[in-house]
């Protein structure tokens, strides 16, 4: 949620945020509610007041008095009721709106109308060029029977898929290497859970908003949702807390997630780069207000040099804000070198979203005068594990068919140098 302080302080800079972002959200609509809400809150508080004063002479009264006394509050009770069944109607509104209220934008964000227009900062290494024509990674995986797509069929469903043998392998000394390159800067380790409450999904905002794209587990009895991403409970975590930010809280983890809504329209069920159960190392950090900017910095410095020493191309892209999702408002993605589409595409991202989180999750701290401040949250997908495959299957791919292990993942599958 944002600070609707801010927002009254400025409105036409958040009107430009809104058609920055494409957001058809009527905020004159939005500021109307509010001032009524207000309005009908004071006027009920102002009834209610009233009416406790009066109580206390009633008893004082002599009887002729006191029955027109009584008469009296029946009307103002009347009226509080009236005004508390308006705001009711007033708030319903009010709130379905404010709950989809997108963040502010940092000065830096691209401004830009379309996602086709996020800005490239950087590029790391020419894209990769072979003597031979380069094969797609599910060619390659399907000679070496390394994915079974033919089982899901049986066991789960479209879109979900075994990996076997030394994919398998492959995909944990990925996993070892990012998560023991995280915990060497500070990035503390934690398994959280995969299951939520409703209420953790609406916290961290993936409720009301992705609501179609989330996996429910038992409505009528449980009521608990599969995580898109394990941000949900890591930020949850440390909900309704006043946290001790002197340094900033830093946690790495990875985990199983789960998407219902894997992209229907693509169609070709051999590629892995959309699915419904998915890998991601990911990190979250709470800090202070004054060092997000610093802490985003440095997330992003970080994914890079995970990535550098995996060798593999990539550009390191401004996100625009069109293409920016509400609770952030300044995003950077890493996009991989993909040799067979001859393109770059996203494996990682890393958003500051301020205080949106900490709002609605009332995590807090102190600052040096005492006073109590809402913590900034910041939110980074290390590797996103089927992605990650891709781009290293299709860049080390030897003319046989094989593929070679890039050297940083060797001590985590035992030296072995090709696969």
């Amino acid at each position: 949620m944002i600070d609707l302080k801010k927002l009254k302080a400025d409105i036409d800079s958040y009107k430009q945020v809104l058609k920055d972002r494409n957001l058809k959200i009527d905020l004159d609509e939005f500021l109307d509610l509010d001032k009524k809400r207000l309005e009908l809150q004071s006027q009920i508080d102002e009834l209610k007041n009233k009416r406790n004063i009066v109580s206390k002479e009633i008893p004082k009264l002599a009887p002729s008095e006191k029955q027109m006394k009584i008469e009296e509050m029946k009307k103002v009770w009347d009226e509080i009721t009236c005004h508390e069944t308006t705001i009711t109607s007033i708030e319903e509104r009010w709130t379905y709106i404010y709950h989809r209220l997108p963040n502010f934008l940092d000065s830096t964000t691209a401004i830009w109308p379309d996602d086709s227009w996020n800005k490239v900062e950087s590029k790391y290494k020419d894209p990769t060029k072979f003597d031979f024509a380069p094969k797609t990674h599910y060619e390659i995986w399907e000679k070496k029977w390394w994915i079974d797509t033919e089982k899901w069929a049986q066991i789960s469903w479209a879109r979900f898929w075994y990996i076997k043998w030394d994919l398998a392998l492959l995909n944990m000394a990925i996993i070892n290497y990012a998560v023991n390159k995280l915990n060497s800067r500070w990035f503390q380790y934690i398994l959280p859970p995969v299951l939520v409450r409703e209420e953790a999904m609406f916290w961290t905002w993936f409720l009301p908003a992705w609501e179609d794209w989330v996996y429910r587990v038992n409505p009528e009895e449980d009521n608990l949702y599969l995580v898109w991403t394990a941000e949900v409970p890591v930020t949850s975590y440390h909900a309704w807390e006043i946290l001790n930010l002197n340094s900033p809280i830093k946690y790495v983890w990875q985990s199983s997630c789960f998407r219902r809504e894997a992209w229907s329209y693509w169609k070709d069920m051999k590629w892995i780069l959309r699915w419904h159960q998915f890998e991601k190392v990911e990190m979250v950090v709470f800090c202070k207000q004054e060092d997000s900017q610093k802490m985003h910095n440095e997330m992003v410095a970080v994914e890079e040099e995970v990535w550098q020493w995996l060798w593999i191309p990539y550009q390191k892209v401004n996100i625009c804000s069109w293409d920016l999702w509400n609770p952030a408002l300044k995003k950077y993605d890493l996009e991989a070198w993909m040799p067979w589409e001859w393109k770059y595409r996203e494996v990682t991202s890393c958003s500051n979203v301020w205080e949106y989180q900490s709002r609605r999750l009332g995590i807090r701290y102190k600052d040096e005068e005492w006073n109590t401040k809402y913590a900034h949250t910041l939110n980074w997908t290390v590797i996103a594990l089927s992605r990650c495959l891709i781009a290293v299957i299709e860049n080390y791919q030897t003319v046989d068919g094989n593929v070679i292990i890039p050297e940083i993942l060797r001590p985590y599958i035992w030296w072995r140098t090709e696969i």
